[in-house]
């Protein structure tokens, strides 16, 4: 069904081109979720005076959601956990241009060349380890080891979620189709075992049911918020493994969107300094912010220390449907 959505051929229409701030009512569909950005959200709401609707739910489903609605869609605002799920209803011919004073606040790798989404804040891929059980220098270095032998039903995974399905289509862009499948199949028949998110991941590893888990790397200070004895850690991957994407969570306004006003306002505030300084100073995921001046949470490397694969974020929604495809014909999201 979700294949089914996002193949669908919509035309948009409506919406203006406001670029400014203003009170209003804004409905927001956000795949990032709830118990991290919500606190965000109404601190944009306390700073504006709008009142957000927001819809929480998997970008992915989100995407196609829209795409099923087109023009009719009541969101005016698309939070978006990943760029595949932006890409995809960019891809559609829903989503608004973004002026070029948005855009440039964040480093043109992380943004839409086509300027329909902007990133948010940042995170990069990485292995969360059980230190109790795994030293660190035998964390495996790339995730192509991950189908070795010694990790039979060790490592967890979440096919479904979005930072996974990006991931895969970094992979497929880099290593190329035969390789990526037999990854994944190699990842199957090893006993990965797998999650619908990536906090029980980590959690699952903090309690030993595995020892290794692919996650994005701000979920262990979520755990770690919770449980601060939790023997686990994350290790970061080697330069150019597919496994240290770097990506991005995004924001895009759509089209059809009623307060064309309000829905620039909440992409101007997430670029804000007070945005922007949320993920270091008040949010428990410690996300990378994206504009010039602000450094990451103590204990982070810099990102710009941090080589990922060389791929072009923006590629990520017209590949989208090609990696859920993969992923469902090796049964990973059945």
């Amino acid at each position: 069904m979700l294949l089914g959505a996002l193949a669908l051929t919509l035309a948009g229409c409506g919406g203006g081109d406001g670029s400014g701030t203003g009170e209003g009512k804004l409905t927001i569909y956000s795949g990032r979720e709830e118990e991290l950005v919500a606190p965000l959200i109404e601190q944009f709401e306390e700073s504006s005076g709008v009142d957000a609707e927001v819809r929480y739910g998997e970008s992915a489903e989100l995407a196609a959601t829209i795409a099923e609605e087109g023009g009719n869609t009541p969101a005016d605002v698309f939070f978006a956990q990943d760029p595949g799920s932006l890409g995809a209803v960019e891809s559609e011919g829903l989503l608004a241009q973004l002026p070029e004073d948005v855009l440039d606040r964040v480093d043109e790798r992380y943004r839409d060349p086509d300027a329909s989404w902007v990133g948010t804040s940042g995170r990069v891929r990485v292995i969360a380890y059980n230190t109790d059980e795994v030293p660190e220098q035998e964390v495996p270095e790339s995730v192509f080891e991950l189908t070795e032998p010694k990790w039979s039903g060790k490592v967890g995974i979440a096919p479904t979620n979005g930072s996974f399905q990006a991931f895969v289509t970094a992979m497929r862009l880099t290593t190329g189709e035969d390789k990526t499948r037999q990854w994944l199949e190699g990842m199957k028949a090893n006993g990965a075992k797998l999650y619908e998110k990536n906090t029980p991941i980590v959690e699952a590893v903090a309690a030993g049911e595995i020892q290794l888990g692919l996650v994005n790397h701000y979920y262990l200070s979520l755990v770690k918020e919770e449980h601060p004895d939790a023997p686990v850690s994350n290790s970061y991957l080697s330069a150019n493994d597919p496994g240290a994407l770097v990506s991005v969570a995004g924001v895009a306004i759509l089209d059809a969107s009623d307060d064309d006003d309000a829905a620039l306002g909440f992409v101007r505030y997430l670029l804000s300094e007070e945005g922007q300084r949320f993920y270091v100073e008040d949010a428990e995921e410690a996300e990378y912010p994206l504009i010039e001046g602000i450094e990451p949470r103590e204990g982070l490397p810099p990102l710009q220390k941090i080589q990922g694969p060389d791929v072009e974020l923006g590629r990520f929604g017209s590949e989208l449907e090609k990696t859920l495809e993969l992923l469902n014909e090796v049964g990973l999201t059945t």
